[in-house]
């Protein structure tokens, strides 16, 4: 892993083997399934619901600042703690909740290389469906980095002025308009295709069979090389509820780099659902 720009922020499943129930090191799962943890989880880890959460039950929104907290420090985690979030779906959601702990400042939060698929597969790894019961901490939000997150005014502009990085990173199925959702997701929009001037970049690019991530050089020849992904230019990504986008948002940010790289977490069904907007298929 040396030669991603920042190494710090993925960790091997031996080494979360290693670190099992050690004093500040705090396991999350987060899975597009929501029923996965409850049949299985690494030892010591918390689960945390997507749906239920880390998104807001009344605005379409992520949770607030104090929903945050009540959620992370009701999880026992404390602002000075290591932070390993992983998943199912080559750590799709594990992906936005690393993108929601560093929107609320979150200084140490790591992605485990593989997720739960990699996890699963390795005979001397143990699995349980005992839950935690951590003592609850008062957890303070240092600090909240809206500059993460990329809202609709911002990709209008990217869209408008081609001074932008839009990366869409569905299926190209998604992105030629062909179907406007993978098939059983029903958070969905009324158009399909894409917005005009984003390249099409599957997320899916960027992992291994075992679902660990491409090396260093690999993934400069897709994204800059063979994707045209200015390393000069601001980016945004996109999908279609934000969690596959939180993927690739990892990916250009931590692993390649790339300065001020934006998750548009409202994505396809946002933009799809725009009365006037421009589309492509």
């Amino acid at each position: 892993m040396a030669n991603y720009a920042h190494p710090e922020v993925l960790v091997e499943t031996d080494w979360v083997k290693a670190n099992l129930g050690k004093p500040g090191i705090k396991l999350v799962e987060i899975d597009v399934d929501t029923k996965a943890y409850d049949a299985g989880h690494i030892p010591g880890a918390m689960g945390f619901n997507w749906q239920t959460q880390l998104q807001d039950p009344v605005r379409r929104d992520i949770i607030s600042k104090a929903a945050f907290e009540k959620l992370v420090g009701g999880a026992g985690i404390s602002p000075g703690d290591t932070v390993i979030l992983y998943g199912d779906n080559n750590n799709w959601f594990a992906a936005y909740g690393f993108w929601l702990f560093k929107i609320y400042g979150h200084k140490d939060v790591r992605l485990m290389n593989g997720g739960r698929v990699k996890w699963l597969n390795e005979s001397d790894k143990q699995m349980t469906t005992e839950v935690p019961k951590p003592a609850p901490v008062q957890y303070q939000a240092s600090q909240v980095d809206l500059e993460l997150r990329a809202l609709l005014p911002q990709v209008f502009d990217a869209q408008k002025s081609g001074k932008w990085n839009l990366v869409d990173v569905r299926s190209p199925d998604e992105y030629t308009g062909k179907v406007i959702a993978p098939p059983g997701m029903s958070e969905t929009a009324q158009r399909g295709g894409h917005i005009p001037g984003a390249r099409s970049i599957p997320w899916s690019t960027a992992v291994k069979p075992d679902g660990s991530f491409k090396s260093a050089d690999e993934l400069r020849t897709i994204y800059l090389d063979q994707k045209g992904v200015d390393p000069n230019k601001d980016s945004i990504a996109y999908c279609r509820i934000g969690e596959r986008s939180s993927h690739t948002w990892f990916v250009l940010k931590y692993l390649l780099g790339i300065k001020n790289v934006k998750n548009y977490d409202g994505s396809w069904t946002e933009y799809g659902n725009l009365i006037a907007a421009p589309i492509e298929k």
